[in-house]
């Protein structure tokens, strides 16, 4: 029987930390609070956050379509 566990999902950190007026970060888009906990997140928290960062960053323009 195999127990192998999921590799824990890795921070979007891009190194770029600085903090907008609304407290989320410019560089990976995730609120203080959010950064804050990320390491007491489980997996499917930290997939819910990214998914929030995603919409941000696409909210604030930061993303391209093609």
């Amino acid at each position: 029987m195999s127990t192998e566990r999921e590799r824990p999902v890795a921070s979007p950190c891009i190194s770029v930390c600085a903090l907008d007026d609304h407290d989320i970060c410019t560089g990976c888009q995730r609120t203080a609070a959010e950064i804050t906990r990320w390491g007491r997140m489980d997996n499917t928290e930290r997939r819910a956050v990214l998914a929030q960062c995603h919409e941000r960053a696409r909210g604030q323009g930061l993303l391209f379509s093609l």
